[in-house]
């Protein structure tokens, strides 16, 4: 079994299944609402500079999120 890993420690070009979403009910919400679903793929882009936000793309999407946020979303790796 795969063990999953915060989004905010992938680097980028390195990409990912998401696995879990621990966040509160609002965030859930509106992360879901932009494609950032349990079983999506999901590569990350460029992170910003001194915990900085970090660019993904799920699909053909590509979003930024929150360090804060991305550290409660759990990642297997593909």
């Amino acid at each position: 079994m795969n063990q999953s890993i915060p989004l905010a420690e992938l680097m980028p070009g390195e990409n990912g299944v998401i696995a879990r979403l621990k966040v509160d009910e609002a965030l859930y919400q509106r992360l879901t609402a932009m494609g950032l679903r349990v079983g999506r793929p999901i590569c990350v882009i460029r992170r910003a500079a001194m915990s900085g936000p970090i660019q993904v793309r799920v699909g053909l999407t590509d979003l930024i999120l929150r360090r804060a946020d991305a550290l409660n979303i759990c990642i297997s790796p593909a």
